[in-house]
């Protein structure tokens, strides 16, 4: 068990892992440098690793942010199998109403540059911003605007 806990292991390994499976996996699949080129994909996948892994910035980005991907993935899963017992169709399966998709879309979005800028940034500082009178004020007005945006748009 103290493989898996270990620096190396977290710090090291995880990280080159998941850029080289998924550097490869989009050049497999978009053939960027052509069809059949499974070696030299697999060799331009594990230089991009071992960048990553030689940088301390971008590595350290990754380490942060991939833990709160999967907690969001196990939320989104756990949402979908909630929403999966009550609005499933059994012949067709799941079927989304198309403003939910639109919706989910924009908050997915809205959670990932949440999550990279508090990442990035630090929540020290984002807390800091929000202990301001004036900053209070505009997330205030910013969170009126869009839900009359949303509650008055024409696609409603």
């Amino acid at each position: 068990m103290a493989l898996f806990t270990s620096v190396f292991f977290t710090e090291g390994v995880l990280p080159f892992l998941l850029v080289f499976v998924l550097v490869f996996a989009v050049l497999q699949k978009t053939k960027v440098l052509g069809d059949g080129n499974s070696k030299v994909d697999s060799i331009l996948a594990l230089v991009i690793g071992l960048i990553l892994i030689g940088v301390p910035a971008p590595r350290q980005l990754i380490i942060d942010i991939i833990p709160w991907l999967a907690v969001a993935l196990v939320v989104l899963l756990v949402f979908f199998l909630i929403y999966g017992f009550g609005a499933s169709d059994v012949k067709n399966g799941m079927i989304l109403p198309d403003w939910f998709k639109k919706y989910s879309l924009w908050a997915a979005l809205v959670f990932v540059v949440l999550l990279v800028i508090t990442v990035v940034i630090g929540w020290d500082t984002i807390n800091g911003w929000f202990g301001s009178g004036w900053m209070n004020n505009l997330l205030v007005i910013l969170v009126i605007v869009v839900a009359l945006w949303a509650a008055l748009g024409k696609n409603n």
